[in-house]
């Protein structure tokens, strides 16, 4: 079983982290949920959602990273000790998936350098400055090598569901969409938020 580590922080936005943990969450046989923190203890989301994290030091470093966004990221980004504790994390995870304003976080780390990437359209323009990553705008997201990004909010849980088909198979991401009935964007290239 392969451990699914969610990076979170005060003022995550709550459906960039929840949307996607619902999605593989319906794989029990396939991965474990844990949910992170720099420090661990209580975090609280946005929408004042609270979740009990463990510290980022106790992370199965061979596990797969979900990092989402929200406005918690604005003060983040400067966090020199946040930063460095995910690049380590980042250089070791098979795989990394950000939702909306998360990949400002991973675009930090500088590991994005020449690779593609998208995000939140309404901070797009802060995104950008995180790195020098080839900044996809009109993208609901995108995946490059191991890392996949998404744009805003709802966006991720079709990332999620791109990155089951990608990882696993169309089957099952489309079984996954039927068990929660929802109607999946499957065409990482159909973006209807973005601002041309």
């Amino acid at each position: 079983m392969t451990a699914f580590n969610i990076i979170l922080f005060d003022g995550f936005e709550t459906l960039d982290a929840m949307g996607p943990i619902e999605i593989i969450s319906k794989l029990p046989s396939l991965y474990k949920l844990e949910y992170f923190s720099l420090n661990g203890g209580m975090v609280e989301s946005s929408q004042s959602f609270y979740i009990k994290t463990q510290p980022l030091s106790e992370i199965n470093p061979n596990g797969y990273l979900l990092i989402p966004g929200g406005m918690g990221t604005r003060k983040l980004i400067e966090d020199t000790v946040f930063i460095s504790a995910i690049k380590t994390l980042v250089e070791q995870a098979p795989y990394v998936l950000t939702v909306c304003t998360g990949v400002a976080l991973l675009g930090k780390t500088g590991l994005l350098e020449g690779k593609r990437a998208t995000g939140n359209k309404m901070a797009f323009e802060w995104i950008e400055k995180s790195s020098s990553a080839i900044w996809i705008k009109k993208a609901r997201w995108v995946n490059d090598g191991k890392f996949y990004s998404s744009s805003g909010v709802s966006a991720g849980m079709d990332m999620m569901l791109g990155f089951i088909r990608d990882i696993h198979s169309v089957k099952m991401a489309q079984n996954i969409c039927k068990y929660i009935e929802y109607i999946w964007n499957d065409d990482a290239d159909n973006d209807p938020f973005a601002i041309i």
